[in-house]
């Protein structure tokens, strides 16, 4: 049987993305700027690559965030003490109000792609999802 995993995954993760770009253009955080905002919510003033590695962003694209997210007013950047040349994060008020709204809309979110499935069967795709971080790491530069 044909499963057309990848063709299924993009086109899911496209329709996802466009649905959350959808509702982000009503007021809220982007997927992107809500995933840095849930990693400094545990690690407030984490150093610029460190969040950038839990994200998954390589320094360009990590850059370009971190300036957006910077001018919408929810982090503020701050030289590291002992390394000038290395930027720490840090949220603001804003920032922690946009956290809390990105964890109501993602409540919301998976609540409705979970909807229709059982425990077990989310625990499989979970497992699955995870699984592909394993198979391909980022830093992989073997195609094969």
């Amino acid at each position: 049987m044909d499963h057309r995993l990848v063709y299924l995954l993009n086109v899911g993760q496209r329709r996802l993305h466009r649905w959350s770009q959808a509702r982000t253009a009503a007021g809220g955080a982007t997927a992107a700027q809500a995933g840095l905002l849930f990693f400094l919510a545990k690690n407030d003033g984490a150093l610029t690559n460190e969040a950038a590695a839990a994200l998954d962003l390589k320094a360009p694209g990590m850059s370009g965030l971190v300036d957006r997210v910077e001018r919408a007013g929810l982090i503020e950047r701050y030289a590291d003490e002992f390394d000038r040349r290395a930027s720490r994060l840090w949220l603001t008020e804003d920032g922690r109000a946009a956290l809390k709204r990105s964890k109501a809309a993602l409540a919301h979110l998976n609540a409705r792609l979970t909807d229709g499935f059982t425990a077990s069967e989310i625990d499989i795709v979970v497992r699955w999802l995870t699984s592909l971080q394993e198979k391909f790491p980022a830093n992989d530069e073997n195609p094969h």
